[in-house]
């Protein structure tokens, strides 16, 4: 599973994930130490929390090291708590409509899906649904066509070297399969409750998009 491989396993909670909470997310170890350092780096570096001191366990704090504010606040940790239970459940959702998008689409109008899911050896979370569009195509005539009949889409993600924070970096060679595809990803609408109506319209714009 996600998260057990390598010495830390990071999740993000933002609102368009498959446990969304809004906003925030969790690191898992099972490196005791390296659990103990996270927790100081979550709170400014401080040896007991607000919480702690309010309660009688502590009168004052000590901070160790330069720390961050971290913390999920408890409604949304609660929030999270509840709808853990559903995570499979709302991922073999998102499966489903996955499937439905890639026997429309794959294929069609020089369309292609990538990231193709399940294998012998995997089994995907369907986070996102990203299609290819044809060579040549303007996706910000795609995105604004599709924005008119009320069909909001994605682009995941902006390759890095193009971010002024990594663009000297990306000098350094040429990134040519990475440019080539880079302004052709798009990210189609998928969340769980969504239904085969819904999933319908977004692929019959599309097409219509392409065609037009």
């Amino acid at each position: 599973m996600c998260g057990t491989l390598g010495d830390v396993g990071c999740f993000s909670f933002f609102s368009n994930k498959n446990l969304p909470l809004g906003e925030g997310g969790m690191i898992v170890t099972s490196d005791d130490e390296l659990a103990e350092r996270l927790r100081l780096l979550r709170s400014h570096g401080m040896t007991t929390l607000t919480w702690d001191r309010h309660h009688g366990h502590a009168s004052s704090y000590d901070v160790l090291l330069p720390g961050f504010n971290y913390r999920l606040d408890e409604v949304r940790a609660t929030v999270g708590l509840v709808e853990l239970p559903r995570l499979l459940a709302e991922n073999a959702a998102r499966a489903r409509i996955s499937a439905r998008y890639r026997g429309a689409l794959d294929g069609e109008q020089g369309l292609s899906m990538p990231f193709h899911g399940d294998g012998p050896d995997r089994t995907s979370s369907y986070h996102l649904a990203v299609v290819l569009l044809p060579d040549g195509a303007n996706r910000e005539r795609v995105r604004a066509a599709l924005a008119d009949g009320g069909i909001q889409t994605s682009v995941h993600y902006p390759p890095i070297h193009r971010f002024t924070a990594y663009r000297k970096a990306g000098e350094r060679r040429e990134l040519r399969l990475t440019d080539a595809v880079a302004d052709r990803l798009l990210t189609l609408p998928l969340y769980g409750r969504m239904t085969d109506t819904q999933a319908t319209a977004v692929i019959e714009a599309l097409l219509s998009t392409l065609t037009g």
